[in-house]
C-alpha cells in the first residue's frame, strides 16, 4: 500500500509516497480503508523534528483521517468512519485504537469528516473542559479562518455563545463569518474594536492559536472573570510571558489547553467528546469548512501553503 513518509527530518519539501507493508492490526485495533486526511499542524512539525513526539525515519504522517471500516470491534465493515492518531494516517490502510475511531454521520463528506476529529476535539476540549463555556458568553476567536479558528466558532456557537472573529484580512473575514461568527473583526486594533462590540465589558473567553504580539491585548480584552485559552503560537513570535498582577487586578485566568496530553490517556474520554458533537453536527451548526483539496502526492504541499498561513478552513489530502 501507498503512504507518505518522513524519510529524513528535513521538513515538507522531502516527504515521500512510498510502498509499506500493510499494517497489523491489534485486537483493539479498527482497520480503515482510508480515504481521505486532514493536513494538521502537527504533520509539519513532524517533518522538521520539531514535535514533541519523535518517532524514527521512516515513518507515515497523518494524524486524522476518514474511511470506511474494513474489521475490528465494535464497528461493522464498511461503516464510515473517522478518526485521529499522533501519525501514521496518511496511507490507503491504517490500523487505529477503538478508543480514537468514531462513527461519521452520513450528513458529512470523508473530506469533511478528515477535518472533524484534531480541530473539533480540541475546540471541545477548550470550550468545555477548559474554558466551562456558558450558553450567552461571548468568545473571541484568534486566527479565526484556521482549522482550528473555524471549529472553535463554531462549537461555541453550538454552546449557545456569541462569537467574536479576529482575521488579518477581508477575505479572512468572509470565512469566518460563514463558518458561523456572530462578528468580524481585523487584527490591527482589535482590542478597541472588541471593547466597542462589548460595550467596554470585554468577552468571556479568548481562545488564543496565535500568541506573540496579541496575547497582551488578548488579556485586555477580557471582562471580570475571562479565561484566556492558550492552545497554540502560530505567530512564531516567540512564547509571551504573563504578567500575573493583571491576572488578580482584573479577576482573570490565563488557562493551558493541551488537548492531546489530556485525551490520549483518558480511555474513552474522546468516545465522550465525539457524543458532544454530534447533536451539533445533526443541527448542522458544526460542519468543516474544507479549504483546499490536495492528491495524495501533495501532501508537503499542503503543509508548506499551511506554514505561510495561505490556508483556509482546514485542507485535506484525498487518498482514494
Amino acid at each position: 500500500m501507498r503512504a507518505v513518509q518522513v524519510v529524513e527530518l528535513t521538513g515538507p519539501e522531502h516527504l515521500e509516497v512510498r510502498e509499506v507493508p500493510e499494517p497489523t492490526p491489534g485486537s483493539d485495533d479498527i482497520l480503515v480503508e482510508v480515504h481521505a486526511v486532514g493536513i494538521s499542524f502537527p504533520d509539519l512539525l513532524l517533518a522538521r523534528g520539531e514535535y514533541q513526539i519523535k518517532p524514527e525515519a521512516p515513518f507515515t504522517l497523518g494524524v486524522d483521517f476518514a474511511g470506511t471500516v474494513v474489521a475490528g470491534p465494535g464497528f461493522e465493515p464498511g461503516q464510515r468512519v473517522a478518526g485521529v492518531a499522533p501519525y501514521g494516517m496518511a496511507a490507503e490502510l491504517t490500523a487505529c485504537h477503538k478508543d480514537s475511531v468514531f462513527p461519521l454521520p452520513d450528513v458529512l463528506s470523508f473530506e469533511e469528516g478528515a477535518a472533524l476529529p484534531l480541530n473539533y476535539l480540541t475546540a471541545q476540549f477548550a470550550l468545555a473542559e477548559r474554558g466551562d463555556v456558558k450558553a450567552g458568553e461571548t468568545v473571541l476567536v484568534h486566527g479565526a479562518a484556521g482549522g482550528v479558528g473555524t471549529a472553535t466558532i463554531q462549537v461555541a456557537k453550538g454552546y449557545g455563545a456569541r462569537t467574536v472573529a479576529v482575521v488579518s484580512t477581508d477575505e479572512k473575514g468572509e470565512v469566518a463569518r460563514a463558518a458561523g461568527a456572530d462578528e468580524v473583526v481585523l487584527l490591527d486594533g482589535f482590542k478597541d474594536a472588541v471593547a466597542a462590540l462589548t460595550g467596554g465589558r470585554g468577552v468571556d473567553i479568548v481562545v488564543d492559536v496565535v500568541g506573540g504580539e496579541v496575547f497582551t491585548d488578548s488579556l485586555r480584552s477580557l471582562g471580570t472573570q475571562g479565561r484566556l485559552l492558550v492552545v497554540g503560537f502560530a505567530a512564531g513570535q516567540g512564547i509571551p510571558e504573563v504578567k500575573v498582577n493583571r491576572l488578580l487586578l482584573n479577576n482573570v485566568d490565563v488557562r493551558g489547553v493541551g488537548w492531546g496530553a489530556y485525551a490520549m490517556v483518558r480511555p474513552g474520554y474522546m468516545q465522550e467528546q465525539w457524543q458532544a458533537l454530534v447533536p451539533m453536527i445533526d443541527s448542522g451548526v458544526v460542519k468543516p469548512p474544507i479549504g483546499t483539496t490536495y492528491a495524495f502526492e501533495e501532501f508537503g504541499q499542503g503543509l508548506l501553503d499551511m506554514d505561510q498561513r495561505k490556508t483556509l478552513g482546514k485542507s485535506v489530502v484525498r487518498v482514494r
